[in-house]
């Protein structure tokens, strides 16, 4: 009993002696503590003071301008969706006078887009680079069309690999197949075609009343011809 009252007055004496040297090294160090605190403090309202009195502001700024080149590009006038009409901007003016905002962010979604469809497929992945990809949805669309991107500029396998990606982002019964899709015919022109038929499979399961899984099987079947010619 007395060899255990040892130890707990000897565990106390250290515990004590740990405390005695914090109060020591704190009292010794006291501005240099109060100088750190204030600076850390001083970034957190100046990061709060930012975003309520900058950023937000700029958001609803760019928010009210936008909408019209969200109209172009829904009525597929592209050109004056990218550049504007005269009275309101196109998404390129976004991305450069609102900056950090998520609207900024999202034009350069509708940027890739665009130049993706007119046939600029560089400037379209450069732009669909520089993408946040904060949501779900919207990042598996961008992944597919920076796939679409890398097919046409002739690299396969990454355009593969972001139509697999594209089809993970957000599984969901209308979109997946469509990726899926994609993802196969990468395959068949890899000359990949038993990887090709375990997608349509895939798609035959888990995705049976999408328009895709309707030719599944045609395609497994010209698969099967070609894998064995």
């Amino acid at each position: 009993m007395a060899k255990k009252l040892d130890n707990t007055e000897e565990r106390i004496h250290k515990v004590e002696e740990a405390l005695g040297r914090t109060e020591q090294f704190i009292e010794d160090n006291q501005r240099t503590l109060i100088i750190i605190i204030s600076v850390i403090v001083l970034v957190i309202l100046g990061y709060f003071g930012f975003k309520r009195y900058y950023i937000q502001p700029r958001e609803e700024e760019a928010q009210s301008q936008m909408w019209m080149a969200e109209k172009y590009f829904g009525m597929d006038s592209l050109d004056k969706a990218l550049n504007g009409d005269g009275a309101y901007p196109g998404f390129l003016t976004i991305i450069d006078d609102y900056g950090m905002t998520k609207s900024a962010n999202l034009s350069k979604y509708y940027a890739g887009l665009i130049y993706l469809k007119k046939g600029e497929f560089q400037t379209a992945l450069d732009y669909l680079k520089k993408f946040k990809k904060r949501d779900a949805m919207v990042a598996a669309m961008a992944g597919a069309a920076m796939g679409d991107a890398y097919m046409e500029l002739g690299d396969t396998k990454k355009a593969l690999d972001h139509y697999l990606a594209a089809a993970e982002d957000y599984p969901n019964d209308f979109t997946t197949p469509v990726f899926l899709t994609k993802a196969a015919w990468t395959h068949e022109m890899l000359k990949e075609y038993d990887k090709a038929n375990a997608i349509y499979d895939r798609i035959r399961k888990e995705y049976p009343k999408s328009n895709e899984a309707r030719n599944v099987e045609k395609s497994i079947t010209r698969n099967n011809i070609l894998k064995g010619s």
